[in-house]
Parts: structure tokens; sequence; C-alpha cells
């Protein structure tokens, strides 16, 4: 078994519009809001799509008003971060499908964007070795490079009524096991953290320490990319 630190190359900043797109309020900002503040504030744009309004997340609530919570909360941390352009799509939140349906409306929301560069959350099994990953963050990762491609295709979905978008160049994957690449977010983690602490609600729920968990995962991944903070993705080219 190797041992060696891995070595994280920098995320390429060859681009100006995003969309990030992950299944939950607070999916984002377990990492990725802190690269995002990097890239606002460097002129870049950003919105967020969130398959679901995360309304079976809080035990204590019942769904439409835990929607309505998490969705402010949500709205919040975004603009927390720069981000103004906040989407819902209504997915159900703890059983979001795979299939057609979620590549429709994905790839329906890439061609109106209209991104060079998609963010997700980790579609693997596990989060590394044996901690399970939710089958929701899987399956809206997948179909979150499928609709990537298919936003592309002419032919794929052309019910939209939309032009075909075949700009999407990367896909980052945040929180992925085996990441490839990093973005120093050494100015900009209070940011990310903050961000994180919008979703009060959900963090009483859950008993997160923001600011502890979040430095500790910026700074093994600055570790690994050489710099003090970090935030890091896997990268998937097309």
């Amino acid at each position: 078994m190797n041992d060696a630190p891995r070595r994280l190359l920098p995320l390429p900043d060859d681009w100006s519009r995003a969309l990030a797109i992950v299944a939950h309020p607070d999916d984002l900002e377990y990492g990725a809001a802190s690269a995002i503040a990097t890239w606002t504030d460097a002129g870049r744009h950003v919105g967020y799509v969130l398959a679901s309004r995360g309304e079976a997340g809080i035990d204590a609530l019942e769904p439409a008003q835990c929607a309505r919570v998490r969705e402010a909360e949500e709205r919040a941390s975004a603009a927390t971060v720069g981000v103004g352009d906040v989407q819902f799509l209504d997915h159900a939140d703890g059983v979001i499908e795979y299939g057609i349906a979620l590549r429709r409306d994905l790839a329906r929301t890439i061609r109106v964007a209209r991104p060079e560069l998609l963010v997700t959350i980790n579609y693997h099994a596990t989060w590394g070795g044996r901690s399970l990953n939710m089958a929701d963050h899987r399956n809206v990762g997948l179909a979150v490079i499928d609709a990537a491609r298919d936003a592309g295709n002419r032919w794929v979905f052309p019910e939209s009524g939309l032009e075909p978008w075949g700009g999407v160049r990367y896909i980052a994957v945040n929180a992925a096991p085996s990441p490839t690449h990093a973005v120093d977010v050494g100015e900009h983690l209070e940011r990310g953290i903050a961000s994180l602490e919008c979703h009060v609600a959900y963090l009483a729920h859950v008993g997160v320490d923001a600011r502890a968990m979040l430095t500790e995962r910026a700074r093994a991944d600055g570790a690994a990319f050489g710099c003090e903070y970090a935030v890091s993705f896997e990268l998937l080219e097309l």
C-alpha cells in the first residue's frame, strides 16, 4: 500500500460560467461553497440548482414546513458566497430517482444556463473506505454527468424547445473519494464556513460543528495541494 500523500492539480480556470447541481440544500456547503466564493469574487457567474427542497431532512419538522425552512436557509447560504441564482426542481427528497425525468430536468437547466463548468457532489457508492454514500447524491451526481451530454444533443429532449448547449467542458465533483484537482480557498474559507452556518435548523438536527469540520477538511486538502486551505474535486472532462 502506498501511503504517500496525494498531490492535487489546480482546477482549470479557463471558464466564466458555472452551474452547481446537487440533491439537497446544504450539499454545496460541505466544502464546495468556499471554492464558489473564490469564483464569484473573481467575477465568474455561478448558479445553483437543487433537485429537492430537503423536505425529508429534519425529523422534527413535517415536510412542507421543512421545505420552507431549508429553502430559506439555502438562499441565505448562497448569497453569502455571491450566488443569487438558486433554483429548486422539486424532486422528492430521500427518493430522488436516476432516470429520464431527472436527466430531462437537468438538461433543460443546463441549456438555459449555458455553463462551461458543472459542479456536483459525489456520485460514488462511498465517501471513501466503507462510509456509505446515499442514493440521492449518487443519483443526482450521475444524472448531472449524463445530462451534460444530453444538453448538447439536439435530438435528446427536443421537447424543451431550447437550443442545445454543448459548451460544458468540465464537471467538478466535490467530496469524491479520489479527488484529482483542488482550489486554494485560503482567503475564502471563512465565507464557506459562514455559508454552511446559514443552515441553522439543519445543523442543529445533525449536530455538526461547521467551523471545525470545514477547517479540518480544507487543511487536509491544502496539504495535498501545497497550500494552507483548499477544496478538492474529482475533475471530469467532456
